[in-house]
């Protein structure tokens, strides 16, 4: 797969759930057996806009020659994905919503592993 491929499947993924959690916050979760109070809105709507900062980030870059800012976006997007990673499978097994959440863990992880890859494998990609 080429770093460019990556970019374009995170800025996908990004822009749905992104959409999804600033517009429809209390289905989005509810998706998850999760049924957010107006606080649990609140922060989904900024997790969506984080999304949609994930979104331009990497669907600007996609085609993006090699270089500092580059490597840089794809160590923080490792970081990111990792983090997104540990706090999926911590909510799995606390079982705070229901086996969708495993979804959410599939994906974090093959992102990290992609940004994993080109970050500290593919450092040249």
């Amino acid at each position: 797969m080429k770093l460019s491929v990556l970019f374009l499947i995170t800025a996908i993924v990004s822009f749905i759930y992104g959409v999804a959690f600033i517009v429809v916050p209390e289905l989005s979760l509810g998706l998850y057996g999760v049924t957010p109070d107006t606080v649990g809105q609140f922060l989904a709507r900024y997790l969506g806009a984080s999304f949609l900062g994930f979104t331009a980030l990497t669907y600007l870059a996609r085609n993006s020659a090699a270089s500092d800012a580059r490597r840089a976006l794809v160590l923080g997007m490792f970081i990111a994905t990792l983090l997104g990673l540990i706090v999926g499978v911590w909510d799995a097994f606390a079982g705070m919503a229901n086996n969708l959440v495993w979804l959410t863990v599939a994906i974090y992880l093959l992102l990290a592993l992609g940004y994993g890859y080109f970050g500290f494998v593919k450092t040249g990609e």
